[in-house]
């Protein structure tokens, strides 16, 4: 039998006494909450675990449902009892007096929770909730309520804690979060009440109420800054809902309930005379779209100002003054993962320091990823499962902060390098080339400076540290690193790219690693070529075979060439634009063949004369029967790739493929061999039946002399 937890009789108290009411909140908002609720005028108010208790009677209640901005649900707590197993649970709910809460014309829903609960399958108890409510009721008038799970008059919430069941009447229907401004069946990243949440952990309603403006750089739907219009206008966030969980509840009272909408009405209307200035902007126009979408759905056109801003170009209102800066930039699962957020983060420091000094900021960090700004406070807080840190930062002037160089002596290493190689760079007409390399060990990064038809770009890769490394601190000086590339290497940050280097097996090669698309052209010699610096690990051209390439195009007039395991064919399209006869480039990815059309294309190459082949390229030259005069044979190190007949791995292996290579050789033909695999031994039983000469030295340029390990290289021809 179900047993009360006071030993007495469960009865529903009147509502003219203080019933029991849980709001429920958010992990890590309870607080908050509870400071709302309180400021809202309700009594005995006191957060717990979830959320917080309150009373207030019934129009404190629906107070709660119509002003919470934090609150998901609000509910009318009928009572609690301890039940052992199904029965109990059963007999528990039957005796509480359902006539007064629903009848026979009514429809219902069960909404059963459990924590370590006695009963573990939740459809199972929400079924036993319903069965003892229906013979409850069937008991009681005769007839029984219906059951709808998707739009109920009555919504019961049950929650089992252990062997303790508590039962309450759902006040608010559908979560309070939903405030009837989104486009049904519209996904953003940010539900309603955590932005609210985002806004007053800032204190917006104070900065508001001293008329600071608010601005959210990177607006996406427009969450914030609805959120913070309604909090500057004294909008109460439930004015826009059309349902609540009360209104088909035999105790509502709808004159109550009226004369609080009447109230948050009039409310409204002066609050709105005295709105400040709400700004959002978004460098994508469909999020921008979508913004003003909604932003006219919520009654705001308007009084919110929404435009297609890249976050570089953004600034304070012409009008001056200060105010807040919320903004809730993208997050992956973990740093590194989405390559783009660090450089997008420090990016967004950068502007808060150059624009916005004075100002209060927040921003719920994600990423992990710091934004060269010491947060004045911080708080967890969680976005669904994905525990985010909320950063408050007060913004200092520049000329006010410690003027500290981060990284200061990478940035010294960095100018000294680019000296260095000035006159050569300017010499040979080099526009793409590495500028650092792992030179300082605590800075495991390469970059590579990448000057294309778009403008001046960086191309940073970090070296994955090895396990002895504190990651701590290793992160600690990547941070620093990523913060000062961009200002010592005159570099836009929104044009640095991030990304770790792993090692590739199989086909991770060819895998996405972002999804933009962005094909940038650089020059070489007198090639123009595509680059990806975003999508893929790799950008489609290796700087450190310039000097092949370069070579190939000055040797290649009035010869055919093989490129095998082309890539994306830069090689082809340097012997080609040095006048080839043919060429034949042979890759087992189509992504790469593609590319290399896209490559021949900006060439104004004939594409008949150069043939691209999709296939294993080991299988391709044992039916190879055309003779080559230049065949480049530039191979990756191991794969195991699905589409390739077993494995190949290039020191065992490398033999039988040069000598198929040579195989296809036209007298007096060469064939340029390359590795990077730094541990490669070359055969000496080649020497036998060719004339091997190494060219490493000569094939490594001026700009990888500091790793002259890169590649190694050699020239084979076949023995006279």
């Amino acid at each position: 039998m179900a047993k009360s937890v006071d030993d007495r009789p469960w009865h529903t108290p009147p509502m003219t006494e203080q019933a029991p009411f849980f709001a429920t909140a958010p992990r890590g908002l309870e607080d908050l909450l509870a400071g709302e609720l309180a400021g809202l005028g309700l009594e005995s108010v006191a957060s717990q675990r979830g959320g917080a208790v309150f009373g207030g009677g019934l129009a404190g209640a629906y107070r709660a449902c119509l002003w919470s901005r934090v609150a998901n649900r609000v509910l009318f707590r009928l009572g609690s009892f301890e039940a052992d197993d199904a029965d109990s649970l059963y007999a528990g709910v039957h005796a509480l007096p359902w006539r007064e809460h629903l009848d026979a014309d009514r429809t219902l829903a069960v909404d059963f929770t459990g924590i370590r609960a006695a009963i573990t399958h939740s459809q199972f108890g929400a079924q036993k909730v319903k069965d003892a409510i229906v013979d409850r009721l069937r008991a009681d008038l005769g007839a029984r309520p219906s059951v709808d799970t998707l739009n109920p008059d009555v919504r019961i919430n049950v929650h089992m804690h252990g062997r303790q069941v508590s039962i309450a009447i759902d006040l608010s229907g559908d979560s309070l979060h939903r405030r009837g401004y989104r486009e049904t069946g519209t996904l953003a990243p940010l539900k309603e009440n955590l932005a609210a949440a985002m806004l007053l952990r800032a204190d917006w309603p104070e900065i508001a109420g001293a008329g600071g403006a608010f601005i959210d750089p990177m607006c996406g739907s427009g969450t914030l800054l609805i959120e913070a219009a309604m909090i500057a206008s004294d909008t109460a966030p439930g004015l826009l809902r059309t349902r609540f969980g009360f209104q088909r509840w035999l105790r509502h009272d709808d004159e109550v309930w009226k004369s609080l909408v009447d109230e948050a009405l009039e409310r409204q209307e002066k609050g709105l005379e005295q709105l400040p200035a709400i700004i959002g902007y978004d460098q994508d126009r469909s999020a921008v779209v979508l913004a003003r979408k909604n932003i006219r759905r919520a009654g705001l056109e308007g009084r919110i100002d929404v435009d297609q801003v890249e976050l570089g170009r953004v600034s304070p209102p012409a009008s001056g003054g200060t105010g807040l800066v919320a903004v809730n930039p993208p997050y992956g699962e973990r740093l590194g993962q989405s390559h783009e957020l660090v450089p997008l983060y420090l990016r967004l420091g950068q502007v808060l320091k150059g624009q916005f000094a004075g100002w209060r900021a927040i921003i719920l960090n994600g990423a992990g990823c710091q934004v060269g700004l010491k947060p004045e406070r911080t708080w967890v807080m969680f976005n669904g499962p994905l525990r985010c840190s909320l950063e408050r930062f007060e913004i200092a002037s520049q000329a006010d902060e410690a003027r500290v160089l981060p990284a200061e002596d990478l940035v010294n290493r960095l100018r000294k390098n680019q000296q260095h190689l000035k006159r050569w760079l300017a010499r040979e007409n080099i526009s793409c080339y590495r500028v650092y390399d792992a030179d300082i060990p605590e800075y495991a990064l390469a970059v590579d400076v990448y000057q294309t038809d778009d403008g001046r770009w960086l191309h940073v890769q970090e070296y994955a540290a090895p396990s002895s490394i504190d990651p701590a601190r290793a992160r600690s000086r990547l941070q620093a690193a990523l913060t000062a590339l961009p200002t010592a290497l005159d570099v836009d940050p929104a044009r640095m790219v991030f990304k770790i280097r792993q090692r590739q097996r199989g086909d991770s090669q060819y895998t996405r690693q972002s999804q933009q698309g962005r094909m940038l052209v650089v020059n070489e010699g007198r090639c123009r070529l595509a680059v990806n610096l975003t999508d893929y690990l790799d950008t489609g051209l290796f700087l450190d075979h310039r000097p092949l390439r370069l070579w190939l195009g000055e040797q290649a007039k009035g010869k055919r060439l093989l490129n095998l395991f082309c890539y994306t064919g830069a090689a082809t399209v340097h012997a080609a634009v040095g006048g080839a006869r043919s060429t034949t480039s042979v890759d087992l990815s189509n992504t790469y063949l593609d590319w290399l059309g896209h490559n021949l294309e900006l060439n104004r190459l004939d594409k008949a004369v150069h043939e691209r082949v999709r296939a294993d390229c080991r299988e391709w030259l044992t039916h190879c029967k055309q003779r080559y005069d230049l065949i480049f044979l530039d191979p990756p190190s191991f794969s195991n790739s699905t589409r390739m007949s077993g494995t190949l791995d290039i020191q065992r292996d490398h033999v039988e493929l040069i000598q198929r290579a040579a195989d296809c050789l036209a007298p007096d033909g060469l064939l340029i061999f390359s590795t990077n695999l730094r541990k490669f031994r070359l055969d000496p039983s080649l020497g036998e039946d060719f004339v091997v000469e190494d060219r490493s030295a000569w094939s490594v340029p001026k700009d990888f002399e500091r790793n002259s390990r890169i590649h190694q290289c050699w020239f084979i021809r076949a023995q006279q």
